[in-house]
């Protein structure tokens, strides 16, 4: 296992390009953290929240913008060998946690159809509720670039729609509550080159039903996972694939498609035809 020293140095040196600098990078592209803010950043206990937690803790003490950080973790049901690994990992990048329990794994155990889904929006709606409660504003998640794309495609293959994750929306459901992404820019590749570097063992998923999954030997093929494998043959082939599908809705042209909807309604390419 890596130390403090280590694990937390090495984003500046070893991976100042590849990661710190596109972190930062999109903190400044997508304004993402303001003077004022409160933050409550969000621990699964996963490589890409922890590493999230690692790069804001130091991007804290190095920035001149006065924001707060809170480093939540919201516990649904770990086992005890679990959550010692999340505070082990806490404790290696000097991060100092704040966590609250759950029951999240309870509620979602005896659900056959789609408990990923409802486990997700569970644990999502309690870490806003907690980051409010907490005087927070923003919640910070460790989405990076490879979910940004995977998302596009999945939501145009299984969804049937255009639509990516935004680097930073408004809460729909809590007053006055942003979410942000600074991994926005991070490649998924980079993260696992920094897990190896420092010899870290972050969870996976930590569920139950992964672990009957696997203790029964069967394989949990996610749809997330299906897009994963997609993009990694189209790009042996054109290694310009996965920015491609990441520039796609960055460069839409609304006069070249059948439709499109917003907050007035769905407009179709019929509507200004012969004007």
């Amino acid at each position: 296992m890596a130390d403090v020293m280590t694990a937390a140095q090495s984003l500046n040196s070893v991976f100042g390009s590849c990661i710190y600098g596109k972190f930062t990078r999109a903190i400044s592209e997508y304004e993402l953290i303001k003077s004022g803010d409160r933050i409550a950043v969000c621990i699964s206990g996963g490589k890409d929240s922890m590493l999230l937690a690692a790069l804001l803790n130091d991007y804290k003490r190095h920035s001149s913008v006065d924001f707060e950080l809170t480093f939540l973790v919201m516990d649904p049901g770990y086992t005890s060998q679990n959550r010692a690994l999340i505070e082990e990992n806490a404790r290696l990048l000097g991060i100092p946690l704040t966590i609250f329990e759950t029951e999240v794994f309870s509620a979602v155990d005896s659900v056959d159809k789609n408990p990923c889904f409802l486990c997700s929006k569970m644990r999502r709606g309690y870490l806003y509720r907690k980051a409010k409660e907490l005087g927070c504003n923003k919640i910070a998640l460790g989405h990076h670039f490879d979910d940004i794309i995977e998302s596009i495609l999945m939501g145009m293959i299984y969804g049937g729609q255009v639509q990516t994750m935004l680097p930073k929306l408004h809460s729909a459901n809590i007053e006055g509550m942003q979410l942000i992404r600074p991994l926005y820019l991070v490649r998924e590749k980079d993260i696992i080159r920094w897990r190896d570097y420092n010899s870290l063992r972050f969870l996976a998923c930590a569920c139950r039903f992964t672990e009957r999954c696997e203790a029964h030997g069967e394989e949990h093929l996610s749809k997330r996972a299906e897009i994963k494998a997609l993009i990694a043959r189209l790009s042996a082939n054109n290694p310009q694939i996965e920015s491609n599908i990441f520039r796609s809705v960055e460069n839409v042209r609304l006069d070249r498609i059948m439709s499109y909807k917003d907050k007035n309604g769905v407009h179709r390419f019929l509507d200004e035809y012969d004007d």
